[in-house]
Protein backbone atom coordinates (compact mmCIF):
# COMPACT_ATOMS: atom_id res chain seq x y z
CA UNK A 1 0.00 0.00 0.00
CA UNK A 2 1.27 3.28 -0.54
CA UNK A 3 -0.11 6.47 0.82
CA UNK A 4 0.25 10.02 -1.14
CA UNK A 5 0.09 13.08 1.20
CA UNK A 6 0.46 16.77 -0.48
CA UNK A 7 2.46 18.40 2.98
CA UNK A 8 3.70 21.55 1.54
CA UNK A 9 1.81 23.12 -1.69
CA UNK A 10 2.37 26.53 -3.56
CA UNK A 11 1.99 28.22 -7.13
CA UNK A 12 5.94 27.68 -7.19
CA UNK A 13 6.34 24.45 -5.65
CA UNK A 14 4.47 20.84 -4.60
CA UNK A 15 5.68 18.51 -1.70
CA UNK A 16 4.49 15.16 -1.33
CA UNK A 17 5.55 12.56 1.36
CA UNK A 18 5.61 9.61 -0.25
CA UNK A 19 4.98 6.54 2.57
CA UNK A 20 4.80 2.51 1.76
CA UNK A 21 5.57 0.20 -0.80
CA UNK A 22 6.21 1.71 -4.18
CA UNK A 23 5.50 -1.28 -6.57
CA UNK A 24 2.72 -2.63 -8.75
CA UNK A 25 -0.54 -0.17 -9.01
CA UNK A 26 0.92 2.04 -6.73
CA UNK A 27 3.78 3.15 -9.71
CA UNK A 28 0.89 4.34 -11.56
CA UNK A 29 -0.77 6.11 -8.87
CA UNK A 30 2.59 8.06 -7.74
CA UNK A 31 2.97 9.05 -11.28
CA UNK A 32 -0.50 10.45 -11.68
CA UNK A 33 -0.38 11.96 -8.50
CA UNK A 34 2.88 13.65 -9.74
CA UNK A 35 1.42 15.01 -13.15
CA UNK A 36 -1.95 15.82 -11.24
CA UNK A 37 -0.19 18.10 -8.41
CA UNK A 38 2.73 19.42 -9.98
CA UNK A 39 4.71 18.36 -13.25
CA UNK A 40 1.69 18.93 -15.85
CA UNK A 41 1.64 22.52 -14.62
CA UNK A 42 5.19 23.25 -14.41
CA UNK A 43 5.68 23.65 -10.86
CA UNK A 44 8.19 22.52 -9.02
CA UNK A 45 7.80 18.84 -7.16
CA UNK A 46 9.55 17.23 -4.44
CA UNK A 47 9.31 14.13 -3.09
CA UNK A 48 10.14 13.57 0.50
CA UNK A 49 11.00 9.45 0.66
CA UNK A 50 11.81 8.81 4.05
CA UNK A 51 9.24 6.52 4.57
CA UNK A 52 9.26 4.28 1.57
CA UNK A 53 9.72 0.94 2.92
CA UNK A 54 9.84 -1.11 -0.84
CA UNK A 55 10.57 -0.09 -4.74
CA UNK A 56 10.36 -2.62 -6.82
CA UNK A 57 12.17 -2.26 -10.49
CA UNK A 58 9.77 -0.03 -11.91
CA UNK A 59 9.44 1.61 -8.42
CA UNK A 60 12.80 2.49 -9.01
CA UNK A 61 12.78 3.13 -12.76
CA UNK A 62 9.67 5.46 -12.02
CA UNK A 63 12.06 7.63 -9.62
CA UNK A 64 14.78 7.82 -11.90
CA UNK A 65 12.55 9.09 -14.75
CA UNK A 66 10.90 11.94 -11.96
CA UNK A 67 15.05 12.53 -10.69
CA UNK A 68 15.53 13.21 -15.25
CA UNK A 69 12.78 15.87 -14.98
CA UNK A 70 13.89 17.87 -12.07
CA UNK A 71 11.94 16.34 -9.65
CA UNK A 72 13.69 16.96 -6.23
CA UNK A 73 14.14 13.42 -3.92
CA UNK A 74 14.54 13.73 -1.03
CA UNK A 75 14.91 11.99 2.43
CA UNK A 76 16.15 8.77 0.75
CA UNK A 77 16.31 5.56 2.35
CA UNK A 78 19.54 4.01 2.40
CA UNK A 79 18.40 1.21 -0.42
CA UNK A 80 16.52 3.78 -2.58
CA UNK A 81 19.92 6.10 -2.48
CA UNK A 82 22.14 3.41 -3.52
CA UNK A 83 19.93 2.46 -6.41
CA UNK A 84 19.40 6.07 -7.50
CA UNK A 85 23.09 6.67 -8.12
CA UNK A 86 24.36 7.71 -11.34
CA UNK A 87 26.92 5.07 -12.56
CA UNK A 88 30.95 5.45 -12.43
CA UNK A 89 31.44 8.03 -15.18
CA UNK A 90 28.15 8.86 -16.13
Amino acid sequence: MLRITAIESADVGVRLRVEGRLSGRSVEELRESCDLHALSKGTALTLDLADVSFADVQGIGLLKDLKSRDVALVNLVPFLALQLQDPPGG
